[in-house]
């Protein structure tokens, strides 16, 4: 997908013209690939101004949407074969909108119907709950904003070059992270009699919030939910009792200093506080009972990192349960019925 510097989507049969010409985006999925979407809505609002909409199938397909001319729908799913999904594409094509699939198999439904598909090209992954098809849809998320606002002139040419080369330095900074996996097996250790737990942000870590508690429910069969940091006084901090779980997602700096206040507030109301950061904001030390720090990145692509630490805790949590990791209770790998 990347050559001579350059993302080449003429496999997807889109071009700069097309591009160039998208004034609105809706991204519409269901679980952790509507996690990847609010992720890219981030970024593209960030990077190029495009009015961004994140919508889950479920939701989408049933209401009616005053669509603008030149938008294009971005439908995310691993399996391309996600019935809210499927049926939401074939909405936005009854009205002659422009689609985009992004999907893992390759001759799945939405990749034959969509105007357009990207492939994450993940392999096939054993686990009912996603993971590394999460972290290709990201990356492949990121190539799409990308060129979205490079095609728009939103983003100069060494501006995105760097940028692409600092997604080639995500599968490395991940195993520096998997480096350190001990640190989150001790911390899990310490949860696995945990009730409920809270994760937090802002941003883009906010997305990643609401990843990591989907994998914790997913696998380890503990109630948990994830607010944007700000909302927590607007209702669930009523929630917050002695030694409940808060998990804080702090990988944006210009919002850094408001999250890590929050995180004080639940502290003083008796939260066991957890920060998930950078290296060199060390003074998150100081705020929490427990802290793990992931490689600098552009703050666009932290997602990809702050999320594996996560994602290891729900898997250490359901380890140490006695649970199927792979195969948790009730879930399907791919939802094709309504």
């Amino acid at each position: 997908m990347i050559c001579d510097g350059r993302i080449d989507l003429s496999s997807a049969r889109l071009n700069d013209d097309m591009i160039s010409q998208i004034s609105n985006l809706y991204i519409v999925a269901c679980g952790s690939a509507y996690n990847v979407g609010l992720t890219m809505q981030y970024m593209a609002e960030e990077l190029s101004g495009i009015t961004t909409r994140v919508e889950l199938a479920s939701e989408f397909r049933y209401r009616k949407i005053n669509y603008q001319e030149n938008s294009l729908v971005v439908i995310i799913s691993q399996s391309g074969e996600t019935a809210d999904s499927l049926a939401a594409l074939r909405e936005a094509k009854k009205y002659g909108i422009r689609t985009l699939g992004i999907v893992n198999v390759v001759g799945s439904s939405i990749a034959r119907e969509a105007d357009h598909v990207l492939y994450t090209h993940a392999g096939p992954e054993i686990s009912v709950a996603t993971t590394k098809a999460y972290s290709t849809q990201l990356v492949v998320g990121y190539l799409l904003i990308l060129q979205i606002a490079l095609s728009r002139n939103d983003i100069s040419v060494e501006e995105y070059t760097g940028l692409i080369e600092e997604i080639m330095m995500i599968p490395e900074k991940i195993g520096c992270i998997l480096d350190s996996k001990e640190q989150i097996q001790c911390f899990a250790n310490k949860l696995v009699n945990a009730y409920s737990m809270f994760f937090i942000g802002r941003n883009s870590d906010y997305a990643t919030s609401l990843e990591s508690s989907l994998k914790l429910k997913e696998l380890s069969y503990i109630h948990s939910e994830a607010y944007p940091a700000g909302e927590l006084k607007h209702g669930p901090i009523s929630l917050i009792e002695e030694g409940t779980p808060v998990i804080g997602i702090m990988t944006q700096s210009e919002l850094y200093e408001k999250t890590a206040n929050n995180l004080i507030e639940v502290k003083s109301r008796g939260a066991y506080i957890a920060a998930i950061t950078v290296f060199g904001k060390y003074n998150a030390g100081e705020i929490a009972d427990f802290t793990f720090y992931i490689p600098n990145i552009s703050p666009y692509f932290a997602g990809s990192l702050s999320v594996v630490p996560m994602q290891l805790l729900a898997y250490y949590i359901s380890v140490a349960k006695g649970y199927d990791v792979d195969k948790p209770r009730n879930l399907a790998k791919s939802v094709t019925v309504e």
